[in-house]
């Protein structure tokens, strides 16, 4: 998968506009997948919590593509009957589809080293507060995703396809991280939700893939000076793996590590031996585990 010129700009197979739904879309790598669908004329929703900057990036960006429409719903989507009922009133905003979901709303670990490893007198519990953004959030727009693009008749707007769910997941799911092993955790947890739904989901013939960025200038994170010494990928890169992945109903249960200008797909490990992948196929065959 290599970092290939811009093909979203006819991604609907009937040259209709997309709906498209972007979970923290007002701000860093949200913004950038924003800006690239307005780009292409399709409609735009763009979920977020920050209402006060929020409205206004939105308009700025709509403002820069006539041709799109976009929207901005206020959603904490780490609840599942907020992200229902807004998913539920783009779907009708939007002429009764959604085409493409963008699971990526995600904060960073707000106390570095939340699982403490110094003595202490008590043990401290840890804030999950992350997990229920970074994973449980993506799971429930992952759930909603399904849901409505069941509806949508294969081939109608993505050729081959009922529809397209990315997830932002990071390069912190693929390698040790332990400045902050929580978002860590949350991050691998996206990895494995994808790999695993993308099975299931190829029935239906709707595609789901994962991003695994390494340093973005984003901001996740409030300290600035780190980017100084960090080597950045830029948002260019992530952009072209996002239409990569829309656009080609044949990418499905896919990892796309993000470094500089590289695309890597990163597969999912060897099993061990003939046992392990039959016993792994068998519990999918039989229906439980």
């Amino acid at each position: 998968m290599s970092p290939s010129a811009d093909s979203t700009t006819n991604m609907s197979s009937n040259g209709q506009r997309l709906s498209i739904i972007v979970t923290g879309g007002a701000s860093g790598i949200g913004l950038a997948i924003t800006r690239h669908f307005a780009a292409q004329g399709h409609m735009v929703a763009v979920l977020d919590v920050n209402s006060k900057t929020g409205p206004d990036v939105v308009a700025e960006v709509a403002e820069a593509h006539p041709q799109a429409k976009l929207s901005f719903k206020w959603c904490d989507v780490s609840s599942w009957e907020g992200q229902y009922a807004v998913f539920d009133q783009v779907y009708r905003e939007h002429g009764d589809r959604i085409d493409i979901v963008i699971a990526n709303a995600g904060i960073s670990d707000p106390v570095v080293g939340a699982l403490d490893c110094t003595p202490t007198e008590f043990p401290r519990k840890p804030n999950l507060r992350m997990q229920d953004i970074n994973l449980n959030g993506v799971i429930y727009s992952v759930g909603l995703a399904v849901h409505y693009m069941l509806k949508n008749e294969i081939g109608s707007r993505l050729p081959n396809s009922r529809g397209s769910i990315v997830c932002t997941s990071s390069s912190a799911a693929i390698y040790p991280f332990p400045v902050s092993p929580l978002y860590s955790a949350a991050k691998s947890g996206i990895i494995g939700l994808v790999r695993s739904m993308a099975i299931r989901l190829e029935e239906p013939k709707i595609q789901i893939n994962a991003l695994a960025p390494g340093v973005l200038e984003t901001n996740i994170t409030p300290d600035k000076e780190l980017f100084k010494a960090m080597i950045i990928t830029p948002l260019s890169t992530l952009t072209k793996a996002v239409s990569q992945f829309v656009t080609d109903p044949s990418r499905t249960g896919q990892v796309a590590e993000l470094n500089e200008e590289t695309i890597t797909l990163r597969p999912h490990a060897d099993y061990a031996d003939a046992g392990a992948e039959h016993n792994n196929k068998m519990f999918y065959k039989l229906g439980h585990a």
